[in-house]
């Protein structure tokens, strides 16, 4: 088992951001320096289509309900909802506000989300995050650093933990081998600690070999915890969140948070996989999950 990243080993964070970090992995969740977090930003991403197969999730107050008697460490969510729902919630789950966002009705051949909301912003809401999605390889990156800049100098300046989240897009990503790729998904992990984010949030990478990756991810074959493993080593001392992605059976979705946890990974982040179920077996995956990240025993 791979070691973990505490908040030991991240010396080089302000104090703001150690305070707010040492809330979601020490007060909140697990509550070992593990997280678990719920994000709920798929409205926007996705439109009505993600709540077919739970029509209660379209209320935010799933989601929230969820969130704190899940005991998960933070929820993630945009400007709007946050504004409009988090307030009778306060002090019961942390929150992580996405600053950028897009819709899906554009190609992703030019990948970009613009930003809607600000540090100041996530700040003023009382939270403990802000997130911001980075489409990496996308022929939109440059425009997409710049904006990152303004967001990480903010952050910074306002001692508030930054989370990106590392997606892999466009045209040349499919030519390489796609977007889940091992080649594709290290490289996020990289560029994300490169651009100086706090926490990385990654897909679980496919099985390797991928068909017309660089070399040599286009001939190396690595075991699934050799892929997760590869990554999180990619994102240094930035702490890595794994992706849920869409709904999977129960089994393999178990599987892959004991494999990221014992690849080193800090946490999870699934969303829909979580709500996109009745809340009593939501309720229950939390506590599986939970159960997961501190080593088998719930507490």
């Amino acid at each position: 088992m791979a070691n973990r990243l505490s908040l030991s080993d991240l010396d080089h964070l302000s104090t703001g951001k150690r305070a707010r970090l040492y809330r979601m992995l020490h007060q909140f969740g697990p509550g070992n320096g593990t997280a678990l977090f719920l994000p709920i930003d798929q409205g926007l991403e996705h439109g009505p289509r993600d709540f077919f197969a739970n029509p209660d999730a379209a209320d935010p107050n799933f989601q929230f309900k969820l969130a704190v008697e899940g005991r998960y460490s933070g929820i993630a969510l945009q400007y709007g909802l946050a504004q409009k729902y988090y307030r009778q919630y306060v002090g019961q789950v942390p929150l992580i506000v996405k600053l950028n966002g897009k819709t899906e009705i554009p190609s992703d051949a030019e990948a970009f989300s613009a930003c809607l909301a600000s540090v100041e912003d996530a700040v003023a809401l009382g939270a403990d995050a802000v997130g911001y999605t980075l489409y990496v390889g996308s022929p939109a990156q440059a425009q997409d650093f710049t904006q990152w800049e303004t967001v990480r100098r903010d952050a910074e300046r306002l001692g508030m933990p930054t989370i990106i989240w590392a997606y892999p897009r466009g045209e040349a990503v499919e030519k390489k081998g796609g977007k889940e790729s091992s080649w594709a998904i290290e490289y996020a992990a990289r560029a994300a600690a490169e651009v100086g984010a706090d926490v990385v949030k990654i897909n679980f990478p496919t099985e390797s070999p991928s068909e017309g990756s660089p070399k040599p991810y286009d001939t190396e074959k690595f075991s699934p915890e050799e892929s997760i493993g590869r990554a999180v080593k990619s994102a240094g001392k930035t702490l890595v969140l794994v992706s849920g992605g869409e709904k999977e059976p129960d089994d393999e979705l178990l599987e892959k948070a004991r494999r990221s946890f014992a690849a080193g990974a800090a946490g999870l982040i699934f969303g829909r996989n979580t709500w996109q179920r009745p809340y009593d077996q939501a309720l229950q995956l939390a506590k599986n999950l939970r159960e997961i990240a501190l080593g088998g025993s719930d507490a």
